[in-house]
Parts: structure tokens; C-alpha cells; sequence
């Protein structure tokens, strides 16, 4: 019985076995490219996203964004604040309190209303009767959660499951 120091590449070449490792390591920063056009970053855990959306005053959507689970919540609100008109109001989490997001709503005339970090030594005040209406949206993604195809994500593709939402929020609050 003889050993063979090449291996098999899929298209049918043979490299070198000091090669192989080399091109294992280029097919998964391959794949690792791959990952980022299909919306799901790889943590332990495994595949991630999230859905960021702004809502109307009776909770229904009016924009979706999708990112991977390790891109940060403030990164995709100008994306989502442009696709709307100037809002009354802007009901957020702590997650967007950045002043680069603040200033320029107040300057158009929109009430923030959004909870203080507490990594903020001055905190802005909060108008905790109109935080309360942030249930809205919470209740919006619980209504969505409804439908399998939403929770789950079967989607692999990023574009597909932006579908999925549109069909499921469409569905859930504009044809009832």
C-alpha cells in the first residue's frame, strides 16, 4: 500500500499536501464572504440577524432593515429614518441614544424620546408617559412571531427572508 502526499481538490486537480491547508483556508474566507451577503453572522451560538424596524403611532411597519447579529444598532437608524417622512415623535431604546441621532431629529423638530446610556454623565430627561407607547413595536415583532416562516428564519438568503418579513407584515397589519 503506497500514501499519496496530494489530495484532491473538488474540480478534479491534485496540489500537494503542504498546499491543501492552504486552500482549505481560502475556501472558508470564501465562505466567510459568503456569510456576509447572506445576513448571519457565525458567533458560537450560530447563525444570527436582526431585524430593525420603524413603525407608525398604531404599531403598524413601515420599514425593515436586516443586519447580522454583531453589526450595532445605531449603524442601520439613518438608513431606516431616511426611507420615511420627518416623524412627530422617534420612540427608541438605549441602543440608539447617540447625540450624532439626537441633535439632527430635534433640530427638524422631532421629540426624542429615547432612554438615557448609563455610561452618559449627564443623562437627558425622559418623558416616561410617551416611552410607554414603545410597547407598540415589541408587540408589532410579537405579532410577527406568529408566523413560523418569521421566528425561525428557514430563509438562508438575505434577500428571501427581507421577502418573508414584507409578505408576514403586509399579512399581519395591512390587509386586516
Amino acid at each position: 500500500m503506497t500514501t499519496s502526499s496530494a489530495s484532491t481538490i473538488p474540480n478534479g486537480d491534485t496540489q500537494p499536501s503542504a498546499t491543501s491547508a492552504l486552500w482549505s483556508s481560502s475556501r472558508w474566507r470564501k465562505q466567510a464572504k459568503l456569510n456576509v451577503h447572506q445576513t448571519g453572522s457565525r458567533p458560537r451560538g450560530g447563525r444570527t440577524s436582526k431585524v430593525h424596524a420603524v413603525a407608525n403611532a398604531q404599531g403598524r411597519p413601515l420599514a425593515f432593515v436586516l443586519t447580522p447579529g454583531n453589526i450595532a444598532d445605531i449603524s442601520v437608524a439613518a438608513t431606516l429614518l431616511g426611507g420615511i417622512a420627518t416623524p412627530r415623535r422617534l420612540l427608541a431604546d438605549k441602543a440608539y441614544d447617540v447625540d450624532h441621532l439626537r441633535q439632527p431629529l430635534e433640530a427638524q423638530g422631532t421629540g426624542v424620546v429615547i432612554p438615557s446610556n448609563g455610561t452618559r454623565r449627564r443623562p437627558y430627561p425622559l418623558n416616561r408617559p410617551a416611552y410607554r407607547r414603545r410597547n407598540l413595536i415589541e408587540r408589532m415583532f410579537g405579532r410577527m412571531k406568529d408566523w413560523r416562516c418569521f421566528a425561525t428564519r428557514y430563509d438562508r438568503l438575505a434577500r428571501n427572508f427581507l421577502s418573508t418579513i414584507a409578505i408576514v407584515a403586509t399579512a399581519c397589519f395591512w390587509l386586516s
